[in-house]
């Protein structure tokens, strides 16, 4: 389980801004959750994910040493990562947050969601991608596909857990000899705090889009 007195990542991301998309008031019906960072220096840096079920159960954390030309470009290869690493782990239905500190890339993987219920795949916001990241923002966009439904939340990189990973990924490579999880969840059947059937929400919890 997850730490006694450290947020969860399902905790992180309920607390948390998702640009373009309105809040989902089912949060606690993701099945998982990850997290990601990516660092950039002259003589190298790293990219760092975490993630964990919606009960707060580790699945994995990766501290990978990486050479990317640029801090942008890092955010895009760690989730990347991360995501690929979640879809060996976790059935294809699977409702995903999604947990990064940069705004942009939360920003076009929202809107990637988005252009995915439009008829014609289009954003509602133009998509701009850093030059050099483009194939990663491809697998990005085919792991968004492949999951039931994914969304992304900005948190602060002084809350995010994959930050010490990405920036000291040699401290840390210890973390990707662990063995292989494939932890599923407990099935949802009440919310813990209000011993509410979270089968059938009222209209007030509906999960809806935002406007803009």
């Amino acid at each position: 389980m997850a730490v006694t007195g450290r947020p969860t990542l399902r905790d992180l991301f309920d607390e948390s801004p998702t640009p373009h998309i309105a809040h989902p008031p089912r949060t606690h019906q993701r099945h998982f959750y990850v997290a990601t960072d990516g660092s950039y220096r002259p003589n190298g840096g790293g990219l760092g994910a975490v993630i964990e079920t919606r009960d707060g159960e580790r699945v994995a954390r990766i501290a990978l040493p990486d050479v990317p030309p640029d801090n942008n470009v890092s955010e895009y290869r760690a989730l990347h990562l991360g995501l690929d690493v979640l879809a060996h782990r976790a059935p294809p239905d699977a409702r995903v947050g999604v947990l990064v500190d940069h705004d942009d890339l939360a920003a076009n993987v929202n809107n990637a969601v988005l252009a995915g219920d439009h008829p014609d795949w289009q954003s509602p916001k133009r998509i701009v991608v850093p030059a050099g990241s483009e194939h990663h923002w491809r697998g990005i966009q085919a792991r968004i596909a492949g999951f039931g439904e994914l969304r992304a939340a900005r948190i602060d990189s002084r809350e995010n857990p994959a930050h010490p990973l990405a920036n000291a990924p040699n401290e840390y490579e210890h973390v990707n000899r662990r063995a292989d999880r494939c932890v599923l969840p407990d099935p949802p059947e009440f919310e813990a705090d209000s011993g509410t059937d979270v089968s059938y929400l009222p209209p007030s919890r509906f999960e809806g889009r935002a406007s803009d």
